[in-house]
């Protein structure tokens, strides 16, 4: 794809691109540059509006994308009681909330590093990202300071509504197991999802970007390969190719697939590829473009969610 990593130059006088590399290359291989570039310069911005800002903390959990010392991304979830995210500004969020040192995502939250977070509202399908920098990380909770915020569509998210006390449902001491690619725990699991989140990032020429994003469709929409690797369709979306962009970069995606029954979640990370002007078959639906995941670890958390969601409707888009 080398082609696809010239640089798109905006006219003189324009304002800086608000993509990185990665996803211009994939703006350019639509020929979308221009579209993206006036789109990008209106719908990301440095700052949380207000009404981003009062949507976090309505929120019981938020999901996070995070990379450890190795270099892997790690995608994973925060949750509290419904304000335990604090908007203190529109530039600082502030998470009440610790991430277990059972939980493998646990290495990459410390001071200076990057950070990608999405809140989802299941059940109304909204969603909002929030991209920036961990500026602590202390007792009282992981505080950020926010560089891009973005709103997104509804699209594949499947309605579901709380059952039961969160407050007791959550055991957060349970210990996590190592899984093989082959594990029936890891099968099943991704066998039976209709959601999962993806955590991604590229090195910028101003430092670390890391973007969480949300995957759906029908369950069995991602398919495991005989070598233990994710064959994921690539359904229509907003064109903004972060994750793509992302994997584009460097490579390497980690996945968190939560049970949202049973509050288990599967967690991996591993190295990405894009299939692209591939036809992609065998899945729900045959999609001209894919990605592939090769998982180098696979975790798994008994009852990590505190929450248990039922499924009220899956999404009308979903193919």
């Amino acid at each position: 794809m080398t082609e696809e990593h010239s640089e798109f130059t905006p006219a003189d006088g324009a304002p800086p691109s608000p993509w990185h590399r990665g996803e211009r290359a994939l703006h350019a291989r639509l020929g979308v540059q221009a579209e993206m570039e006036r789109l990008g310069q209106r719908v990301l911005r440095p700052f949380m509006p207000e009404q981003h800002q009062r949507f976090y903390e309505s929120l019981p959990f938020m999901v996070a994308g995070v990379v450890d010392a190795a270099d892997r991304p790690w995608a994973t979830v925060v949750q509290g009681q419904p304000g335990f995210v604090d908007a203190r500004s529109p530039t600082r969020l502030h998470i009440a909330a610790s991430v277990a040192n059972t939980d493998p995502a646990h290495a990459g939250f410390s001071d200076g590093r990057a950070i990608g977070l999405l809140g989802i509202e299941l059940g109304t399908r909204r969603r909002n990202r929030v991209n920036g920098q961990i500026s602590a990380v202390s007792d009282q909770g992981v505080d950020v300071a926010v560089e891009q915020t973005m709103g997104n569509c509804p699209k594949y998210i499947q309605v579901r509504a709380p059952v039961g006390d969160a407050a007791v449902t959550a055991k957060p001491s349970t210990e996590p197991l190592e899984l093989a690619a082959t594990d029936t725990n890891y099968l099943q699991g991704v066998h039976a999802a209709d959601t999962f989140f993806v955590a991604s990032y590229a090195d910028t020429a101003s430092g670390r970007a890391v973007d969480v994003s949300h995957r759906g469709g029908k369950p069995g929409f991602v398919q495991v390969e005989r070598d233990g690797s994710l064959l994921i369709p690539d359904y229509p979306g907003n064109r903004f190719f972060n994750t793509f962009g992302n994997i584009l970069e460097t490579g390497r995606v980690g996945l968190v697939f939560p049970d949202f029954d049973t509050g288990a979640v599967l967690q991996l990370t591993g190295a990405a590829e894009l299939l692209l002007d591939t036809e992609v078959t065998g899945l729900n639906d045959t999609v001209a473009q894919a990605w592939r995941v090769q998982p180098e670890r696979i975790v798994y958390r008994e009852a990590a969610l505190a929450q248990r969601w039922s499924l009220e409707a899956p999404s009308p888009f979903n193919p």
